[in-house]
């Protein structure tokens, strides 16, 4: 079974973060944060990824921190959980249409982080949620779970559905990149041998 269970405490923030790369989508998040925890909720239901966040963080000050050290949680989970990456895709890319909304995700889990980020958001709130704290997970999630990352907004005029819409293409390109390719389950997906 390919699981992690990473633990990150900090003076800011206090998090815990299970995950089944062979799970069946099956989500219970927490984070404080509502809007964060339904973005959470579609990543691992669209990845087919089995994921658990409890966090608390300094939501008096704002929800950056607690946001951006989630992103770093999971990054760190899907690292552990990989392992070597042995028999993986690595590659995966998803085009997906919700509403007004049109996201474009193509990402390597190379263990080389490069992030490209071409999402804009027409308000700078989605209820009592930052906007930008968008990019600001998936900046930490790429960093540390060594991926290169490319996202790119087509269409949209609706906050809210562009930000549901890269959560959901983020998470069916990684559900591709994961997956076991029956044809090299046995080999690393690189000539160098390793990744």
């Amino acid at each position: 079974m390919r699981t992690a269970k990473i633990t990150r405490k900090t003076a800011e923030t206090d998090i815990t973060v299970e995950i089944n790369l062979d799970g069946t989508g099956k989500y219970d998040n927490q984070t404080g944060v509502g809007f964060f925890d339904h973005m959470l909720d579609q990543l691992g239901r669209h990845a087919l990824i089995d994921l658990t966040v409890r966090a608390s963080g300094d939501l008096h000050i704002d929800d950056h921190h607690t946001v951006e050290d989630v992103g770093i949680a999971i990054g760190q989970a899907l690292t552990k959980a990989l392992d070597d990456k042995r028999g993986i895709r690595r590659y995966g890319s998803f085009l997906l249409a919700m509403d007004d909304a049109q996201v474009r995700t193509a990402l390597d889990l190379s263990a080389r982080p490069y992030f490209i980020w071409n999402v804009d958001m027409p308000t700078p709130k989605i209820g009592t949620f930052d906007t930008e704290l968008v990019r600001e997970f998936f900046q930490a999630l790429s960093t540390h779970g060594g991926i290169t990352l490319h996202i790119d907004k087509l269409h949209g005029f609706n906050s809210h559905h562009i930000a549901e819409a890269t959560f959901k293409s983020v998470a069916r390109a990684l559900r591709e990149a994961i997956e076991i390719d029956p044809r090299k389950a046995d080999a690393i997906p690189s000539t160098k041998g390793a990744l």
